[in-house]
């Protein structure tokens, strides 16, 4: 299969890892609304937090593409992990 297209591949399912264990943190351990934590955490500056938080998933997407011996996915996932790094360092920032 085309690298570039495994890489990709590995990318989305790292976004999408880390989307679903933001959630599921606030699911499971905010009493309000996902759209009033969100709102909640821009107005107290703990969005980095909370977006950190929901990166643990993508560690359990990438040593599950090493183990399957998918390299490329998994440099996917990391390349999205890195990016939401960089979003966080932008909401510490400014």
């Amino acid at each position: 299969m085309n690298i570039k297209k495994e890489i990709i591949i590995g990318f989305i399912v790292g976004i999408i890892a880390n989307t679903i264990g933001t959630l599921l943190y606030i699911l499971l351990f905010s009493d309000l609304s996902i759209t009033e934590t969100f709102q909640a955490a821009v107005t107290q500056e703990h969005i980095g937090s909370l977006l950190a938080l929901g990166a643990i998933l993508n560690l359990i997407a990438f040593f599950g593409f090493l183990k399957i011996k998918r390299d490329h996915r998994a440099k996917g996932v990391l390349i999205a992990t890195i990016l939401t790094a960089f979003i966080i360092l932008y909401y510490k920032i400014f």
